[in-house]
């Protein structure tokens, strides 16, 4: 194992480095243990403002009642259902465009890329998109949950790079053995390739899973609303909680409940996170490095 010797400057720049993200990360992390802190504190504690980072007057009350709501359930499942669906046809959309984007042999690659590379640039006016969308039966249809999403011109780019730096001779090899290029890439190239498709499914499974504008633009039946709209709509609407404040016995209120339910929608992603954590930053960059 070779020995790096960092000079006193070196060092210094590191400390300083460390430090500064430190700080920044307790930055991050004091809204959202104040959020979980509220949610899982007293009404009367949240009411005398005495919760900071840490529960006072410890209770479940405002979990009770958010998880024994259904519609948050339904929502929930219909976005848990989107994001998987949305996810993998969006590595498998990028996946097959990608890689013959990245063989010089495929002529059209370069005119190609200069249109991935325009939309990245120029994006489309609200108005027209929606009539678009809404001109080819997508208006109140769950599939606009999904399709608008299959593919992100950035996230091609990075898969484009990272194919192009795949072993020639492994390819060579493979066709050699009569081996075409859709085995080649599902038998071969993407197994291979775990780094930057654990990358990218983080990516657009944090998309799909946020998404916000799309249902509330498109989604009118409430049936269908996903799990983001449906919190809007729990925080917003003070006639989602009609009861709170007319029953004597119950231990929770609309900041609670509103804090409860903000924790509920990220706790997927936070779970999911570390498990992709040791791809990320292996497959961002190496998909980023050559153009």
């Amino acid at each position: 194992m070779v020995t790096v010797h960092l000079s006193k400057r070196e060092k210094v720049f590191e400390i300083g480095i460390l430090i500064c993200l430190c700080i920044f990360s307790v930055i991050a992390l004091i809204p959202l243990l104040s959020v979980i802190s509220i949610s899982f504190s007293s009404s009367r504690a949240v009411d005398l403002n005495v919760v900071t980072i840490w529960p006072k007057e410890f209770t479940f009350d405002s979990w009770s009642y958010l998880l024994a709501r259904w519609d948050l359930w339904r929502s929930f499942l219909i976005t848990l259902l989107t994001t998987v669906i949305g996810t993998s046809l969006a590595l498998l959309v990028t996946a097959l465009l990608a890689f013959p984007l990245s063989k010089k042999e495929f002529l059209p690659a370069g005119i190609l890329m200069v249109a991935v590379v325009i939309t990245m640039v120029f994006k489309a006016p609200i108005v027209p998109y929606f009539l678009t969308v809404r001109s080819i039966g997508l208006y109140n249809n769950p599939l606009v949950l999904v399709i608008p999403h299959i593919l992100n011109p950035f996230n091609l780019i990075i898969m484009r790079t990272f194919f192009k730096q795949f072993p020639k001779d492994l390819e060579e090899a493979a066709l050699m053995e009569g081996c075409g290029y859709f085995r080649l890439l599902f038998h071969f190239v993407l197994p291979l390739s775990k780094a930057v498709l654990a990358t990218l499914a983080l990516f657009y499974g944090v998309v799909v899973w946020n998404q916000f504008q799309h249902p509330l633009f498109f989604i009118q039946n409430p049936d269908w609303f996903p799990l983001q709209i449906k919190i809007r709509q729990f925080i917003t609407d003070p006639n989602e909680m009609p009861f709170v404040e007319s029953i004597m016995d119950i231990n929770y209120n609309e900041r609670t409940l509103k804090s409860a339910t903000v924790v509920f929608a990220i706790i997927p992603v936070i779970l999911v996170y570390p498990f992709l954590q040791k791809y990320f930053v292996k497959g961002a960059m190496i998909g980023s490095v050559k153009g």
